[in-house]
């Protein structure tokens, strides 16, 4: 039986850059990083000071508050950014009917860790009666996916992935699995990421993958340059409504694009070190373009994993020239991170949405603060500046600690 096509149909980032999706592309389209000093603690022990915070986040005009007890700032994202991409695919719900067909399926890298350690202060100084009896609640690993199901009544598969930086591809990736096997109608696929607390902050900052760029924080993130130090940490989330195709034509919604191809993999290698030899990072990309029945030279644009990691960005740039050939030459790579940081598990589902606005509008998003070339990194990489170039086919990357590799192809549907 032929497998059931799946398209999207609603998109809802919340980002440091721009909360929902005309203020975030807005902000891809004028070049305007959301990265900034730390403010949500004292950064002053590290050596890195920037992050992409989001500044303008009141979940009080979200939530009622009885609801916001129960919620981390990692499910107030993930739920936020769901509610936000049901909106914007004017997909009906209600938690008082509920729907047997709709699921779930999420990802992020740490969860609740920041309202753990919030918490941890309050017990050590309190004990247990200071803690919030909630706590339990918020902070395991299902919670966000869990959130969102409660808030909308969808009772179709449910999951939260936790595979570092590539949970939010996994996450689109097994729900279009889903879909195609006809386990569901319609996915709410995404990630969400609220790691902006002093603890985990230094654990990344200990173990040398943040930047410690002492300059203007917007310019922290330099994916691909020479002078690249490291990643920035950022928070946030984004969701997108995936649909049957004939689902999805029957109501009348509007298409972005159709996920049509998804690769995943593990290096067995190292937690923080890429395999030298790409294979594996390179056998992920075949197989998402053999999953979507595509040629390599089929692909007009690649949005990076782009990490801004010395080792990394080579790497990712040896297995496009590998996978590619020729065409590589010829194929738009730009690494988008600069505007809204590096979320850990949201940024996947982030850089889905990126995708998915750049197919519909045409246009290849830049890869910002690019100044020193690396040969090592010889990709036509639109550098700071977007452009504006007819889209049929794209694929984005996503690779994270453990050596875990997820990439999705999306297509035009015309």
């Amino acid at each position: 039986m032929k497998p059931r096509r799946v398209v999207i149909t609603g998109l809802g980032p919340i980002t440091c850059c721009g909360t929902g999706r005309d203020a975030f592309w807005r902000a891809v389209r004028a070049g305007a990083s959301g990265i900034g000093p730390v403010t949500h603690f004292d950064a002053s022990p590290f050596h890195a000071r920037c992050a992409g915070e989001v500044r303008d986040w009141n979940p009080a005009s979200v939530f009622p508050p009885h609801r916001l007890k129960r919620l981390d700032r990692c499910s107030q994202f993930a739920v936020a950014s769901a509610l936000l991409a049901l909106e914007d695919a004017r997909f009906p719900w209600s938690r008082e009917q509920p729907q047997a067909r709709v699921g779930v399926s999420f990802g992020s890298a740490l969860g609740g860790i920041a309202q753990a350690e919030e918490e941890h202060v309050r017990f050590l100084k309190k004990g247990m009666r200071a803690v919030n009896p909630a706590l339990a609640l918020e902070i395991f690993g299902g919670a966000t996916h869990a959130n969102i199901a409660i808030e909308c009544g969808f009772r179709g598969p449910g999951t939260t992935n936790a595979n570092s930086c590539a949970s939010g591809v996994i996450a689109v990736g097994e729900a279009l699995r889903y879909l195609r096997e006809g386990r569901a109608d319609v996915m709410i696929a995404g990630g969400s990421e609220a790691p902006l607390s002093p603890l985990t902050f230094g654990a990344f900052d200990t173990i040398k993958t943040l930047s410690r760029w002492q300059g203007e924080p917007r310019l922290a993130y330099r994916p691909f340059d020479l002078h690249r130090d490291g990643f920035v940490l950022g928070e946030g989330a984004a969701s997108l409504v995936l649909e049957e195709y004939g689902h999805a034509i029957a109501r009348g919604a509007h298409i972005y694009a159709e996920v049509c191809g998804y690769g995943l993999n593990n290096e067995a290698f190292h937690m923080t070190t890429p395999l030298p030899t790409g294979e594996c990072v390179a056998a992920c990309m075949r197989e998402a373009l053999a999953d979507a029945g595509m040629e390599p030279e089929e692909i007009d644009y690649i949005n990076a994993h782009a990490s801004s990691t010395q080792i990394n960005d080579a790497n990712e740039t040896a297995c496009i020239k590998e996978v590619f050939g020729t065409h590589a030459r010829r194929l738009a790579v730009s690494g988008t991170k600069p505007f809204y940081a590096h979320p850990l598990g949201a940024t996947g589902a982030i850089e889905t949405v990126v995708c998915a606005l750049a197919l519909e509008e045409g246009y290849l998003p830049p890869t910002l603060h690019y100044e020193t070339p690396d040969p090592k990194c010889d990709l036509d990489i639109v550098p700071n500046e977007g452009r504006q170039q007819p889209l049929r086919t794209v694929m984005n990357n996503a690779f994270g600690f453990g050596g875990i590799n997820a990439c999705v192809v999306l297509r035009r549907v015309e």
